[in-house]
């Protein structure tokens, strides 16, 4: 009696136990996750304990009483041989998935497209390209949320900050957090009222707040959590990193790609499928990987892109090749970027080969909705170096460069990257010839760097092209004001028959002309179109 009494103890502590464990570590109940494999063997091992202290209930010699449990429990035993079978499993389940074994399908998992640069990447309008990254646009956010005197004693911003096409342009998005656990207490119950938004080429900030609150999220503990949310609702996914996105009308979503293991028990992980789940209110649809809505930008991580083309890169001679003689081994760079191109937003990185000769031989776009692959064959200097030679420019200020984009600048491929200040603010733009990155150009503006960068060019035969963003306008002056920034004087003017406002910068020589010009005087002029204000690159 007593004995079937401790079965029963011992079967509500297992199961209590197992629940906590669960209810915590949110393992998916499926044979490809390496979580379910870990729950199973901690259950085990509480089981084996459990029999063990047990058999040492009234015992005065210790060692004695355990060494005849392990040899005569038959529960014991049992679950010893599970445990044995199961490392066993997932032992030899875990060699078979690897690429020592599965080289040619690993290098399979991704398709790569070649193309021609000038071909396909034309010149960009600057209002489409991110010209901060994710460490300057999280100074902006803090520094907008600091400004919300309303919310900044209650909630923080997190630091997800998911880059998206939104309408057209580069933005980063993330939702606010509680600022500690108890102002969660204190605030749950009404939820997360905004999230901010950050125009990636304008630096525009904006703290939206939502008429409904985002309620399931990372801020929150318990059932509400979003992470616990999916898999009381998908107990069976493996969800890849979420992401937080905003839909083309506002409205907050957290985007969660389920994993897909395409070779034996843990190998060859792509996505399968997408779980959309409203940040305002739970609900949650899954799409086929193959019909997520258009305006869904994060499916696949950049981590994950670039490890399939690592796969890609190195496998094509077999795993040892890789190892060893590496022939026609190659490899993405130590870092990436991203770029809106086609409604998407595209991962950018630099391909080089294994031996890390400080050279690219080319780079990838990887679209992070569809996998789409591109490659396209651009010989020149590794990206660290074209930052290091635009650093340079700009030694004695102390700036440092942020990962470039590969841009098509006057049909040449460009490193285009911004010059921060120690304190992470965007100072200056540099853009660096691919081919010969010790010619450099450094503007206070894009509009500027990109003209001097032209002329660069023409300097060194490279180029007669005029600057590509360049666009021409003529009319008469409905208004003219100097105006002070930075120190540097300004003149916006309005010329009708276009809504835009021009910005001629006085440090500029070649729109210092402007002084001669009054209201209802006529003026032609070419321009780089920005917004708010369109920079003036020429008086004709």
């Amino acid at each position: 009696m007593k004995k079937a009494k401790w079965y029963i103890i011992s079967l509500i502590s297992l199961l209590l136990v197992g629940g906590i464990y669960y209810y915590i570590t949110l393992p998916a109940i499926n044979i490809h996750s390496t979580g379910m494999w870990a729950f199973i063997f901690t259950l085990c091992i509480v089981v084996m304990l459990g029999i063990i202290l047990y058999s040492l209930k009234g015992k005065k010699n210790l060692d004695k009483a355990v060494e005849k449990t392990v040899k005569k429990s038959l529960p014991l035993k049992i679950a010893a041989v599970v445990t044995a079978a199961l490392a066993i499993i997932y032992f030899f389940g875990s060699i078979l998935s690897s690429p020592i074994i599965n080289a040619g399908k690993y290098q399979k998992l991704l398709s790569v497209q070649e193309k021609k640069f000038t071909d396909d990447i034309k010149e960009v309008n600057y209002n489409q390209i991110p010209l901060l990254d994710k460490e300057s646009a999280t100074l902006l956010g803090n520094r907008k949320m600091g400004s919300m005197v309303d919310m900044v004693s209650q909630f923080e911003v997190s630091n997800l900050y998911t880059q998206i096409n939104y309408n057209d342009e580069p933005v980063r998005v993330t939702p606010l957090t509680y600022a500690s656990p108890i102002k969660w207490l204190t605030n749950q119950s009404s939820g997360i009222p905004a999230y901010i938004k950050i125009d990636m080429a304008t630096q525009d900030t904006e703290c939206v707040k939502m008429d409904k609150p985002i309620k399931y999220s990372e801020a929150e503990y318990f059932n509400r959590n979003i992470y616990r949310h999916l898999r009381f609702h998908y107990p069976t996914y493996i969800f890849d990193s979420i992401s937080f996105e905003i839909d083309e009308e506002g409205v907050p979503y957290w985007v969660c790609p389920v994993k897909k293991f395409n070779i034996g028990l843990f190998g060859g992980q792509t996505i399968g499928k997408v779980v959309l789940c409203n940040a305002q209110t739970g609900e949650t649809t899954e799409y086929a990987i193959e019909d997520v809505p258009q305006w869904v930008d994060r499916v696949y991580s950049a981590d994950l892109l670039t490890e399939l083309y690592d796969y890609h890169g190195t496998l094509k001679h077999g795993y040892f090749n890789s190892i060893l003689g590496q022939k026609d081994c190659l490899q993405t760079t130590d870092g990436y970027n991203y770029i809106a191109l086609d409604d998407d937003v595209w991962v950018y990185t630099g391909i080089t080969s294994l031996n890390s000769d400080q050279s690219i031989v080319g780079f990838v776009l990887m679209n992070q909705r569809t996998m789409e692959t591109r490659f396209y064959s651009v010989e020149g200097a590794i990206e660290y170096s074209a930052m290091g030679s635009a650093e340079g420019q700009v030694q004695n200020l102390g700036y440092q460069a942020s990962f470039p984009l590969l841009l098509n600048i006057a049909n040449e491929p460009t490193y285009f990257m911004a010059l921060k200040d120690d304190a992470g603010l965007v100072k200056k733009y540099a853009m660096v010839n691919v081919q010969k990155y010790q010619w450099v150009a450094i503007g206070d503006t894009v509009a500027e760097c990109e003209k001097s960068y032209v002329s660069l060019l023409n300097t060194n035969g490279i180029s007669s092209a005029d600057v590509g963003n360049a666009l021409e306008i003529s009319g008469k002056i409905t208004s003219i004001a100097p105006i002070v920034i930075d120190g540097n004087t300004h003149y916006y003017v309005c010329i009708s028959g276009n809504e835009g406002i021009f910005d001629f910068n006085m440090t500029d020589a070649s729109v210092l002309n402007i002084i001669k010009y009054k209201e209802g005087d006529m003026i032609k002029i070419s321009y780089a179109k920005a917004s708010p204000v369109n920079e003036v690159l020429e008086i004709k």
